[in-house]
């Protein structure tokens, strides 16, 4: 249920990244290149957290073959 989440992000920025580096002025002086610079910034920042959520999330599969073995460890009295 995560990953739906963190792809509908990527996908949300991707959209907001479209529409506004057309529009915004990184080399203007002044607040409307710091505010260029920020909101760019800001969004890698979004894209590099929800990557990082969907590439690194742990996996079902391997948490239940973890469990399993250490239910089978402690269970053993060898």
């Amino acid at each position: 249920m995560k990953k739906n989440r963190y792809l509908l992000c990527l996908l949300l920025c991707g959209f907001m990244l479209y529409f506004a580096v057309p529009r915004l002025s990184v080399t203007a002086e002044g607040p409307q290149g710091i505010f260029s610079l920020c909101w760019l910034a800001f969004a890698l920042i979004v894209i590099a957290g929800n990557l990082t959520g969907l590439l690194y999330s742990p996996k079902k599969s391997i948490q239940k073959v973890q469990s399993e073995r250490v239910k089978k460890k402690s269970r053993s009295f060898h």
